[in-house]
């Protein structure tokens, strides 16, 4: 397994910043925010977030991309987009994207439940899912759907429903051990067994859930919270033994949005757990 961090992650640290300092504590590679986001007076995991690359005019920014990369010495396990599926002249861009930088593979983001019934927003993302292969394929590159809480994509048997007979190679599957504490949870071997050559790349970061407060009721409201990886509800030491079981051996890339650690000591202490994980 290759090992890296995506820059959601990395809010406080500038572009250059972030590859120098993953490259130095021993990264293989690094996976890019993509997006245009909101300024913040101090850097954010979602807003203000230093070590973002905005979607508009994205392609003037390539070369810096590319050469901030390298010179690191890192590789792209992929690019982070935000782009939703539906938006296919944005999906096209990302696709070019990921192709002129060599990155090989990018996210297009699902459709949030709720925003029309759930057989409407399956059908219509099939569709774009379907166009998104075929100009994937165009570009050499492949796009990625992450189970993600929230959306119709939530668990692996959901979003094999989404992909099912479309080509691996162009449309895989992000399984994402720390979204799936908060909603999609299932088997871990039996996810992977299930998706099969749809399992393209693997997210990993680790949730809480504590208490809140209390409903109206009486009984106890309870909220997921970001954790460090080793101390979070996943267990990742039998996560990497399921990844290990089907023989999973593609990038593994890490999105910590706990705050327990400072920044670098958080990178550097995940990379040494991983290593430990991964055998």
């Amino acid at each position: 397994m290759r090992f890296s961090v995506f820059t959601a992650s990395t809010p406080q640290w500038n572009p250059a910043e972030a590859a120098a300092e993953l490259a130095a504590q021993g990264w293989d590679g690094i996976e890019w925010r993509v997006t245009d986001q909101d300024d913040a007076p101090v850097p954010g995991f979602w807003t203000g977030n230093r070590a973002t690359w905005p979607l508009r005019g994205l392609e003037e920014s390539l070369p810096e991309i590319a050469r901030i990369t390298r010179d690191a010495g890192l590789d792209f396990s992929g690019i982070g987009g935000y782009v939703p599926s539906n938006e296919r002249s944005d999906v096209e861009r990302m696709l070019a994207a990921t192709a002129a930088l060599g990155a090989g593979r990018v996210r297009v983001t699902m459709p949030k439940l709720g925003t029309a019934p759930y057989p409407e927003l399956f059908a219509a993302t099939r569709d774009d899912l379907a166009w998104a292969a075929e100009r994937a394929a165009a570009h050499g590159v492949t796009a990625l759907v992450e189970l993600h809480h929230g959306t119709i994509a939530a668990a692996a048997s959901a979003a094999l429903r989404l992909v099912d007979g479309l080509d691996p190679a162009r449309v895989g599957v992000i399984h994402d051990v720390g979204n799936l504490i908060i909603e999609g949870h299932e088997d871990h071997l039996a996810a992977f067994e299930l998706l099969g050559p749809y399992l393209a790349h693997v997210h990993v970061k680790n949730v809480a859930w504590r208490p809140v407060g209390t409903r109206a009721d009486g009984s106890t409201a309870w909220a997921p919270d970001w954790a460090p990886l080793r101390t979070g509800q996943a267990d990742l030491g039998a996560y990497f033994t399921a990844l290990r079981a089907v023989g999973y051996d593609n990038w593994v890339t890490v999105e910590d949005f706990s705050t327990a650690l400072p920044l670098a000591e958080r990178t550097r202490d995940n990379l040494a757990y991983l290593r430990t994980l991964a055998g």
